[in-house]
């Protein structure tokens, strides 16, 4: 057993971790660690101050919590904080370290806004070992001294750009006058622009750096597609597509907050089960939100780019881009919600003609393959969902309830047609609405295509310099040659000629 044991965390036991963070590891599943795990926790268990660059879904909370949790003295003071941009994140950064560090007896406490301040602060009488706070609930405690020998020795700032888009680098500077300067400060960013730098080197000492996987790159396991519509199709087109794909979950992205709500609205009124999150939305409504699509309540969540960001949630199947992003590293950020830990995913664009150009951009950035598609009409989308449906029903598991049904019915009805009324009813369900065809169909598409090339072959003629041509210009360095070579023949005849009469004078 003890080999089997080590066997499944083998890779993990070069880390020097304590069995019981290896049980956790186990049991949750980790097979060996990711890039950022393996160079961040060895460097964070020396005791070095780090500063880690990795893309969201690349392991980062077990780069810091594993090491965390391996080091905790349990001497009943606050060991370690962290600090993360938004409420959500600090919510799932908590129930990450207590699934890690269930056997390590780890008890942590979330300080966000949101929430009473008097629970929060009472569950500091349980003696936590980690605070996990959004920046402006920690620093008005601290400000009001509600935060007694407060002096963590492990310091993480988690999403450390995202702090930086929501204008929190002031309070995070703040933050650190209160913090006892002895502390080892870990610093965990997606990006690295020149505020957060100039943050480092204000708050960190001597820090080891390590970056992950360039910024703009894609995650293999991730099928990418584009769908060119008309701007007035994009509705029926977004629907068509959750019909055809049947996505277990799914996140839709929007670039506005009001066309986030507007369309998880129309889905609902379609019968879909979809929810809205953006950053209008109160603390509560959001958490709620998250906590249907978690939880499977909801499986299609209509979200902004900045109400998303930090969100880690397992078993995204499928990423549409209602709008192309606006720029490659949202590209990446959105499709990097699927796709992961060793999972394939789908990741969908919807562009009309005059945005693909925009789409081009983020295809030569990020170089992605994003290959065009058409949309399914209606019969090409029944006949895949007949094929799903069959699927789902033959591996959907019997139950006692349904066995109980089946022989109360089957003296009293036939067979073939109970069967038949059943499908019936579930087909009702999930009728296939809208248009038949959708989007640039077979024919339109080539002709797209033919016309982006010459499009493209024009552009290169006019960024190409008006050089002479190559046979042109050979021909005229040949005539200078020549005459070159004249001049020359002709200078040495007269020398030649000079020297002979001179000599002759003599």
């Amino acid at each position: 057993m003890a080999k089997d044991f080590a066997d499944e965390v083998s890779d993990f036991l070069n880390f020097g971790f304590k069995k019981s963070v290896l049980r956790g590891i186990k049991e949750l599943g980790f097979i060996q660690p990711s890039p950022i795990q393996k160079e961040a926790i060895p460097a964070i268990l020396d005791g070095l101050d780090v500063i880690a660059q990795a893309q969201t879904g690349t392991g980062k909370t077990a780069a810091f919590g594993l090491p965390l949790i391996n080091s905790l003295k349990h001497n009943g003071s606050i060991e370690a904080l962290i600090i993360t941009p938004t409420r959500e994140l600090a919510m799932q950064v908590s129930d990450e370290i207590f699934q890690l560090g269930k056997y390590n007896k780890v008890r942590t406490v979330c300080f966000v806004g949101g929430q009473s301040v008097f629970k929060q602060l009472e569950l500091l009488d349980k003696k936590p070992q980690i605070v996990i706070a959004t920046p402006g609930r920690l620093l008005d405690y601290l400000r009001n001294h509600k935060l007694k020998s407060f002096s963590p020795r492990v310091v993480v700032l988690d999403e450390s750009d995202e702090m930086l888009d929501m204008g929190f680098l002031d309070d995070i500077e703040e933050i650190f006058q209160y913090l006892y300067k002895d502390h080892q400060t870990l610093l965990f960013s997606a990006t690295m622009p020149i505020p957060i730098k100039h943050l480092a080197q204000k708050i960190l000492n001597n820090p080891k750096f390590i970056k992950i996987t360039p910024e703009n790159t894609t995650n293999e396991d991730i099928s990418q597609r584009y769908y060119i519509i008309n701007e007035a199709e994009r509705e029926e087109a977004i629907v068509r597509l959750i019909d055809s794909e049947m996505p277990s979950k799914a996140i839709i992205f929007t670039r506005m907050k009001k066309e986030a709500d507007i369309l998880a609205k129309r889905l609902i009124e379609r019968g879909y089960k979809a929810c809205a999150m953006h950053g209008d939305m109160e603390q509560r409504e959001r958490h709620r939100s998250i906590k249907a699509f978690k939880d499977s309540k909801s499986n299609i969540l209509v979200a902004t780019d900045i109400a998303a960001r930090g969100l880690d949630i397992s078993g995204v199947s499928h990423v549409f881009n209602f709008h192309i992003p606006l720029n490659p590293e949202s590209y990446v950020h959105r499709i990097g919600r699927t796709g992961r830990a060793g999972k394939k995913g789908v990741a969908i664009t919807l562009a009309t003609p005059l945005e693909f150009k925009e789409l081009r951009r983020i295809k030569e950035n990020t170089k992605a393959t994003i290959e065009l598609y058409e949309i399914p009409n209606i019969q090409d989308t029944i006949s895949k969902k007949d094929t799903q449906w069959i699927e789902k029903i033959l591996k959907y598991p019997i139950s006692d309830e349904a066995l109980r049904l089946y022989e109360q019915v089957r003296s009293s009805a036939d067979m073939t047609q109970l069967v038949c009324k059943l499908l019936s009813m579930l087909l009702e369900e999930v009728k296939v609405l809208g248009p038949n065809k959708i989007g640039l169909r077979k024919k339109d598409l080539q002709k797209f295509q033919r016309e982006l090339k010459q499009e493209e072959k024009a552009t290169y003629k006019k960024q190409k310099p008006d050089h002479p041509k190559k046979n042109d210009y050979s021909k005229k360095q040949n005539q200078k040659e020549r005459k070159v070579g004249q001049a020359k023949k002709t200078h040495k005849t007269s020398n030649s000629t000079k020297t002979k009469r001179n000599s002759k004078r003599k």
